[in-house]
Parts: structure tokens; sequence; C-alpha cells
């Protein structure tokens, strides 16, 4: 690791946004007529995920692309029902002005579901060039910039699951609970169209098949390097919300959307590379596990930082009722080689593919924030040479040496505005717009009276 750490650290990372010259808006605009395109979707990631934007006519595209597109300058401070966030510093501080989107042309894909129409993924900065750093596409690039600067691309791969139901009655698509069962992965004609609609966007699909509970899917992808790897869990999610409703399906990322049934993850899978040697820096021979001293300290980190990290992993008051013994949820901050219950699982290959697990996230986090918020926590652990802590045998969710997770949103919450270092490493930017925001949630939804109040008092007394 380079000596000047700290010195990295204070000089900011902050990515640049320029707008596109005359010349690649125009070569852009003729890339899109080329591939047959009339229409293009200019998308930005909300704080949950969510894409929004808009469709441009071809015709406009370069335009837009030279000056930027204006949008709702607090369109990212908008909480789960839409509601601008108040005190987040990007709505009635700033008289609620606009900003522009900056098109990210590398990341042009097709939406093959709709006739001659593709996207684009967008950054935005205020209209005086200032770039919005509680962007989560922005504050990942931030990450990434910094672990560049340590010496090392980042890759990465998001592992979702999520529910597959009828859109009207919200019941599941199959009963039971047939993980890998062949025949339930193929009984639905709409999954085997899905996976078509992600491979037609370059979607590189690896594995796909029913998981524990009913109506439950997983599906796979290959890992990325960079900003491209959070991108493409972007685009999954938001291909599965958008194509299956034209099935009369709806696929939903809600972690716990029923009581005793499995809840759904994200499950995050890290690996550092060097960039001098393109060699994975994770890995070291010698060692019984194949473990290098960067990895250790890079998990250490990740533990270190997990009880704040918890308020980005798990970003809704139902993510923690996820978090249940004997669910392969994990609990507690611990680490295991190939341990399920642990939550930072050792992928142990010994050999270019070691790599580590984060199997607490939960399906409905944001894909960049929890690279941006891994990846900062890993480098915390680097920057201060972390010993690893040591890994007790069995299952890690058994031993009730380790410090268990935040089970209430309220508590993660309170642990990420504690955790300084990774403040620090964030930036107060993001950490104002996130807090507000997900306070400002969680005291609407408190409020509300849930129906099994109702059923469990209301007549009996």
């Amino acid at each position: 690791m380079p000596e000047a750490m700290t010195d990295v650290l204070e000089r900011g990372h902050t990515p640049a946004l320029h707008l596109a010259t005359r010349e690649e808006a125009e070569a852009f605009v003729e890339t899109v007529k080329a591939g047959g395109y009339e229409l293009v979707r200019f998308e930005v990631a909300d704080m949950a995920g969510m894409s929004r934007g808009k469709t441009i006519p071809v015709g406009h595209v370069a335009s837009y692309m030279r000056k930027g597109l204006n949008l709702y300058g607090g369109t990212v401070a908008l909480d789960s029902a839409s509601i601008p966030t108040r005190k987040s510093g990007y709505n009635e501080e700033v008289n609620y002005q606009d900003c522009i989107m900056v098109v990210d042309r590398s990341t042009i894909s097709p939406v093959p579901w709709l006739e001659k129409t593709c996207r684009v993924i967008c950054d935005t900065m205020w209209y005086d060039g200032t770039v919005q750093m509680a962007s989560p596409r922005m504050l990942l690039k931030k990450m990434l910039k910094l672990a560049d600067s340590f010496g090392y691309a980042v890759k990465m791969g998001h592992e979702y699951e999520f529910y597959v139901v009828d859109a009207d009655q919200r019941k599941p698509i199959f009963g039971g609970q047939p993980i890998f069962a062949t025949a339930k992965t193929h009984g639905t004609p709409a999954i085997d169209d899905l996976i078509k609609m992600l491979q037609a966007q370059g979607i590189d699909i690896i594995t796909y098949n029913v998981e524990h509970g009913p109506g439950q899917v997983e599906i796979n992808y290959e890992a990325l390097e960079g900003i491209a790897a959070a991108d493409r869990a972007f685009v999954f999610k938001s291909t599965v919300k958008e194509y299956l409703p034209r099935h009369g399906l709806l696929g939903t990322f809600m972690t716990k959307p029923y009581k005793g049934l499995s809840g759904s993850c994200s499950h995050f899978h890290v690996s550092l590379i060097e960039k001098t040697t393109g060699q994975n820096a994770f890995l070291d021979t010698s060692e019984k596990n194949g473990m290098s001293g960067v990895f250790k300290s890079f998990v250490q980190g990740v533990l270190d930082h997990a009880e704040g990290a918890m308020a980005i992993w798990s970003p809704t008051p139902n993510c923690y009722r996820r978090i249940r013994p004997r669910t392969y949820a994990p609990s507690n901050i611990s680490w295991g080689v190939e341990d399920r219950s642990a939550s930072v699982r050792v992928k142990a290959s010994r050999d270019q593919s070691e790599h580590m697990e984060v199997r607490v996230p939960s399906a409905l986090s944001n894909p960049y924030l929890v690279a941006a918020s891994i990846i900062a926590s890993g480098l915390l652990g680097m920057l201060q040479q972390s010993a690893l802590s040591p890994a007790s045998s069995g299952p890690k969710e058994d031993d009730d040496r380790y410090t268990k997770l935040p089970t209430e949103i309220h508590d993660a919450l309170n642990a990420f505005e504690a955790d300084r270092s990774l403040r620090d490493m964030l930036g107060e930017e993001f950490v104002q717009v996130y807090l507000a925001m997900k306070r400002q949630e969680a005291a609407r939804l408190r409020d509300d009276i849930p129906p099994v109040e109702i059923d469990e008092y209301y007549d009996l007394y």
C-alpha cells in the first residue's frame, strides 16, 4: 500500500463531470441512430436505487448532451414516497432549484421490451457545475477513485433475490419451499423471457433458479470492475420491475414481504485488483485460506464499520424483519470461511477468484451505496492496517460472543451518525441527505397504525 495514504485521503477525490462537446454529442447520436433507436431514456438512480429521468426523441439528444438536461435538483433527496426531504440541503435550502443530467455515453444499452428505445445512465450537477455528491452513483465513483489512488481496481458483483407474484392478488407464482427445483425455475414462461430481456441488454447471466420462499427467484450475473458493476445491478433491478408487469406479474425486492417466509437479500461480492500487475490483491497462496494481508485488513474494516453501514445495507424499517436466526440472514458482526451464517463469508478459492461476500445487505438496498459503503469500510481497514479478528469454529449465528447487528432502523441510523471515520470517507454532503431522508421516512411510517395492531387490540379491548 502507498505510504502517503493519509495524504491521499486529505486531498479528496470528488469526481468531475463534463458536458459533451458538439463533436462528442453528434457522434453519440450517430451511434444511437445506427442502433435503430428513436428514443433515448436519460436515467438516474435515486437514493433507493430506483430509476428516475426523462425520455428524449433522438433529434433532441445532442442538444441536451451539450447543455445538460434539466431535472428537479432534489430528485436524489426524495424519500420513498417521493416527498422532498427537509433539512437535506437539496430542497427548501436551495429554493427547490433544478440540476442538470450529464450523460455517461459508455452506458448506452437497449430497452428491449420497448420499440426503438435505448437508455443512458446520467450523473447530476447543479447549474454552477457543482457535482451532487449525495448522488449514489457519484458517491461510488468517489470511492472507486480513492481505491484507484491506492493502486487498486475494484471487482464486484451484486447477487439478488426477489419475489415474483401475481400483480393483482400479490400471491406468489408458486407455493412451498422448492429451492433449486428445476420444474419451478422454468414453470413460469415470464421468468425465461425475463432472462432473455436481461441478456439482450448485455447482462451476462451465469445462473438462475428458484429460491427458498414461494415465488422467490435468484438470478446471478458475472462480476465486473468499477462503476459498470453497479450500473449493471441498477439496470437489472429496473428491468425486473418494469418488464414483469407486462406479463401480469410483479417482481418485488421488498426485503420481508411475508411473515414467516424467507427474506430477500443482496449478497455483495468484492475483491481488489492490483493495477500494476492485474493480480488479485486479496490472494496469498502461502496462507492457509489464501488470504493476503490486504484482504484481512479489508475484511476487518468492513466488520469494524458494519454497525453504522447497516443503515445503508438495510435502508427501511421492513429490512430489519429479515434479521432472524436460522434464515441465512446474518444477525451478528462476524466472518468465516465459507460460512453462510457469518456477515462476511470468505470465498477461499486460493486462486485469482479469491474474494469476500458480504451477506448482510437486503435486496431493497441501493447497489451504488452498498458498494460505496463496503469499499469505504474496507479501505479504512487497510489504512489502519487492521489485524483480522479470529473466527470461531461452527456457525457464527450460534456464537453469543459476537456483537449483534442493529435490529431497528433507528439504532442503525444512530450508529451511522456516530461512525465518524465512515462519515468522513463518504462525505458530509451524502451523510446529511441520507440521515435526514431515512429519519423522515421512518418517522412517517412509525405514525401509521399497522393492521396487525388493530386485529390484536381493537375488538378485544
